[in-house]
């Protein structure tokens, strides 16, 4: 892929091309808006023969296309008797997806996912799927779930990885998520992909201050709508 074409211009993109990338059992990607971390998940998970928009390896599910060429300059490397099989998802497309296995239902039933609440829903996948060996991919899963839904993914995942029954990438601004037991992290942004622990994460320290202070914070934010002060800390 040509480095001055995006999705190349993206400094963590560039790393991997360049330098490839190992994943582990649980491979954790954080990182700002824009940084890169969604466009690299959705390429290995292309790359791995899933769904663009989330499904199953070779479910096909597709309704705009809208994602970036990367995944044809990716190589997946597989350890000899590793399951072909995986699963992304994505919470941005998963109400999508849900209709997309109604509309083509298996030999088995399952769930009716849209019967559920967004974040139920997405867990009932999890529980549905959780004793297939594979790949799981998942993309900012925090946006359909609460504080405790979080913990419970987590939970979920990490009885499949235990039984080893799958590995995990995940993408997530979400520092109870990033806290995955075992996970190796990497921050993503300018500088490409670097390796962290989670108390180091600026995700972690950010939260943090927030939580210690959030007036510090929020002050800035009617200072910026009377145009007073830009909203910086």
């Amino acid at each position: 892929m040509p480095r001055g074409v995006w999705p190349a211009t993206l400094a963590p993109v560039a790393q991997v091309l360049d330098h490839g990338l190992d994943l582990d059992t649980v491979t954790v990607f954080v990182g700002e808006n824009g940084a890169g971390k969604s466009t690299l998940v959705e390429a290995i998970a292309l790359a791995f023969g899933m769904g663009p928009e989330g499904g199953s390896t070779m479910s096909g599910h597709s309704t705009r296309p809208s994602e970036s060429p990367l995944w044809e300059h990716l190589a997946l490397h597989r350890e000899p008797g590793a399951p072909k099989s995986g699963f992304f998802l994505r919470a941005e497309t998963m109400h999508g997806l849900f209709t997309f296995l109604e509309q083509h239902p298996g030999a088995r039933p399952e769930p009716v996912f849209h019967e559920r609440s967004h974040g139920e829903s997405f867990l009932d996948f999890v529980i549905d799927r959780s004793q297939w060996p594979g790949l799981w991919i998942l993309d900012e899963p925090e946006s359909a779930l609460s504080f405790q839904g979080c913990l419970a993914l987590i939970g979920l995942l990490q009885a499949i990885v235990d039984d080893g029954l799958g590995q995990v990438v995940l993408s997530t601004h979400s520092p109870v998520l990033a806290a995955f037991p075992g996970a190796t992290i990497h921050e993503v942004g300018e500088w490409g992909l670097r390796r962290s622990a989670w108390a180091d994460l600026d995700l972690v320290r950010n939260q943090r201050a927030f939580l210690n202070a959030p007036e510090q914070y929020l002050r800035h934010l009617d200072a910026a709508a009377d145009g007073t002060r830009p909203p910086t800390q």
